[in-house]
């Protein structure tokens, strides 16, 4: 029987993540896109953006949440990110009246990059070298 070493660090299982982890990431995705709604998050920043919160993940000790968020259009993501630590102590005892937790998790906040990433491999998709290589694939077969 191998035991995998506890390097302290916050990581997820090596097979992704548990049905635990996704289930309390998706609630706390959920309390805070309502808090966002409701507009319980009084800062200017938060306020003058609409905010998608696509994504949770929590870490398989539940102690840690990094919340993905993007303003719509991408603009101000930074400032959106700043806004959302500065008010992250707030964020974290509401969700620990709206989630039924022993612990509520630690909140980090990053801007979710997939749409741009996702946009940035179309575009290499579109590039005329690669439609010339596909072409050429094609003459061969």
């Amino acid at each position: 029987m191998s035991r995998q070493k506890n390097t302290g660090r916050h990581e997820a299982t090596p097979g992704g993540a548990s049905q635990r982890q996704l289930r309390v990431g998706e609630l706390v995705r959920h309390a805070i896109a309502e808090m966002i709604t409701r507009g319980d998050v009084h800062d200017p920043v938060i306020e003058g953006h609409m905010i998608t919160v696509p994504e949770v993940k929590v870490t398989a000790d539940l102690r840690l949440a990094t919340v993905y968020v993007m303003p719509l259009g991408g603009k101000d993501a930074e400032a959106v990110v700043a806004a959302f630590e500065r008010h992250k102590k707030f964020l974290r005892a509401e969700i620990a009246h709206r989630i039924n937790l022993k612990f509520a998790p630690d909140l980090r906040f990053r801007v979710d990059d997939r749409f741009a990433e996702a946009e940035r491999i179309d575009k290499l998709l579109r590039s005329p070298d690669v439609q010339r290589d596909l072409d050429h694939e094609d003459d061969n077969d």
